[in-house]
């Protein structure tokens, strides 16, 4: 592939539907995945978030933000909104979280908008976001739709200093775009597109680096429930995901603590997976998904996920190596406060096994495989 494919016009902009107050949140999110010859899984791993929100305060771990006001719009499609930008650095063996945790002014420009800087000015789908800070935290996909940078420039106390990064396409099924949405009562609901997978390549501190990163640019507009979420990258360009939100006593927790008595059962409001099947070249939905977790002795998960439609099931054990954790508290209506603890965790994926009608498929026929899970608590509203 040449260039990012798909329906990618909703990529820089925002208010697709009417915002609600205290409800409405959107984010563009990077997951990049780095090869380490040293810790060959999970591999390093980097997460940037630029996100904004309708409310009027939240308490994102020890950083107060207060919104002003929603996002501005010019005529051309650029769109000026208060904001954050946020990163983790896990660098193979030990999570740095917060490597950036910043409220800052935001510019979404479309490749199309008389400000970007070339004279093309492409509809295809190019575009940036660019926080409004001193160093250079940007995010941005080319006009041409060949490939997308991601620019972060840290301090110098940060394990590291510098990230230039390439992402450009893998295989078709993996850099399509790809869209998702629901429509709930009153107004409520989300819209996500989706990269599953792109190539890396670029510099981390004068170091040459490739790897592969996923991508996902949402707007939630609902409370939000405990979920758990989780996708693999393996060495032949295949891809798996599960999305399991939930319904549980961890709904009642207000605390970021690892581990928790109450998180014992749940009860699945929705069930979801997809796996991108290289080898035998298609792609499979999932509707019939399970999640159970069990307590290591660092205090941090590990998970069995077991997917399964009529032609094909897939069981995964692994383990989370690693924790970066974003704690939120929002003054919701009678001035009561919502909490929600967001979890992520690098994985080493133990055992798998892929069975279909062509036979078994285990790790060993991988030469690796690697990932991320998500498992979130709390009700935010």
């Amino acid at each position: 592939m040449d260039s990012f494919q798909g329906d990618l016009s909703s990529m820089w902009t925002l208010q697709q539907r009417p915002p609600l107050h205290h409800l409405t949140w959107d984010w563009w999110w990077w997951l990049v995945m780095i090869d380490d010859p040293e810790n060959v899984e999970p591999g390093k791993q980097l997460m940037v978030l630029w996100s904004t929100k309708d409310n009027e305060m939240v308490q994102v771990n020890e950083v107060t933000w207060n919104p002003k006001g929603k996002p501005g719009f010019d005529q051309e499609g650029g769109i000026r909104l208060d904001g954050m930008v946020c990163a983790w650095w896990f660098d193979g063996s030990q999570m740095h979280d917060e490597i950036i945790s910043k409220v800052c002014d935001m510019i979404v420009l479309p490749a199309s908008h008389p400000s970007w800087p070339s004279s093309s000015k492409s509809d295809l789908g190019g575009g940036a976001v660019v926080p409004l800070l001193d160093s250079d935290c940007s995010m941005g996909m080319l006009e041409d739709r060949s490939k997308f940078w991601l620019n972060l420039t840290l301090s110098d106390k940060s394990p590291i200093q510098s990230v230039r990064l390439n992402m450009t396409p893998w295989n078709p099924a993996m850099s399509t775009a790809r869209q998702a949405n629901a429509t709930y009562a009153a107004n409520m609901g989300y819209d996500i597109l989706r990269l599953h997978g792109t190539k890396v390549s670029g510099v981390i501190d004068d170091e040459f680096v490739s790897g592969t990163a996923y991508f996902q640019k949402v707007c939630v507009q609902a409370p939000s429930v405990p979920w758990y979420w989780g996708m693999l990258h393996f060495s032949d360009g295949s891809y798996l995901d599960w999305f399991l939100p939930h319904a549980s006593l961890t709904m009642l927790s207000r605390d970021s603590r690892a581990w928790k008595k109450r998180d014992i059962s749940h009860i699945a409001l929705s069930q979801g997976g997809l796996f991108h099947d290289a080898k035998n070249k298609r792609s499979e939905r999932f509707e019939i998904v399970s999640v159970t977790k069990g307590k290591q002795s660092n205090n941090l998960p590990h998970f069995e996920v077991h997917l399964k439609n009529g032609r094909t099931s897939i069981h995964i054990s692994a383990q989370a190596v690693e924790r970066a954790y974003w704690d939120f508290h929002q003054p919701t209506r009678g001035g009561v406060w919502s909490h929600l603890t967001y979890n992520e965790y690098p994985l080493v994926v133990k055992e798998l096994n892929i069975r279909d009608e062509f036979g078994v498929r285990s790790k060993t026929d991988y030469d690796w495989v690697r990932g991320n899970a998500e498992h979130s608590w709390g009700f935010l509203h």
